[in-house]
């Protein structure tokens, strides 16, 4: 059962203290909210897995393959923004209101000022990585990728297979997972709830996010499960061609909102 805390920070809302099992709990509510929207959740979710496959197909017609483990790995960095629409269901859900694609369209129109502050500080994040994974390729493989594989640019597969499933670029392999990892875990602190948060209150960005940095150190151990949790369903969505993004993406923002729901209790009306 979950714990109610009182902020020692009155610029933050109250939050609860779950226990470790929680992740799995919001997963089941998220699952639960897909199945009752599922034609305007699968929709979301499809849009952007299409995104997704325009633009590896992109990268892949100018043999850019260089950057397409960033870009993969910078989505988690921006999904929370992405996610929004998604939340605002879950919301009209929760409040026995029939929802379809307009309501998630629809959820832009609350606190839009911050929300889109927000997408600014996580589109920076975002940047920020790309930067930061095309200098440590560079110092790993020269200034021009492809020609470190041989005279002529490989495929994709060749890509991956060259640079992932060999031992000979283990410290590249290394050093961007820890690099990344760093990033990822801040912006995990920085959205955790802050974004279901500005859909569901008129809140700043500010309290936002330091609600959701308190909400994470409070509860390390069930916030570390569920961003294992995140990973993994994000990642089985990419493996098998984006199209499973159609449905995890769903899934995870729909338990998002229930995290955030079970982390930070409803405001006294």
């Amino acid at each position: 059962m979950a714990v109610a805390e009182a902020s020692a920070d009155k610029r933050t809302a109250q939050t609860r203290t779950v226990p470790l099992g929680a992740p799995w709990t919001w997963l089941a509510a998220g699952w639960e909210d897909l199945r009752r929207s599922r034609g305007t959740s699968l929709v979301w979710g499809a849009l952007f897995a299409a995104a997704g496959l325009v633009i590896l197909l992109i990268l892949h017609r100018y043999r850019m393959y260089n950057l397409v483990l960033p870009l993969v790995a910078g989505f988690m960095l921006v999904a929370p923004l992405l996610a929004v629409g998604l939340y605002h269901v879950s919301r009209e859900l929760e409040q026995g209101r029939r929802v379809d694609i307009g309501t998630a369209l629809g959820a832009w129109r609350r606190n839009a000022g911050q929300v889109a502050l927000l997408g600014f500080v996580l589109g920076l994040f975002f940047l920020f990585w790309i930067r930061v994974a095309t200098l440590l390729f560079a110092v790993f493989f020269g200034s021009e990728p492809p020609l470190a594989f041989g005279s002529e640019p490989p495929d994709l597969l060749g890509f991956i297979e060259t640079v992932i499933l060999t031992g000979r670029n283990l410290g590249f392999l290394v050093v961007g997972c820890l690099v990344g990892a760093a990033l990822a875990t801040i912006v995990f602190a920085v959205s955790a709830v802050s974004a279901p948060m500005l859909i569901d209150r008129d809140v700043t960005v500010f309290e936002a996010v330091l609600t959701s940095v308190r909400t994470v150190e409070r509860n390390r151990s069930a916030m570390l499960l569920w961003a294992i949790l995140i990973v993994l369903f994000t990642g089985a969505g990419f493996l098998v061609g984006f199209i499973g993004l159609a449905v995890t993406l769903p899934l995870v923002a729909h338990a998002t909102w229930h995290a955030y729901r079970d982390l930070v209790p409803p405001q006294a009306s």
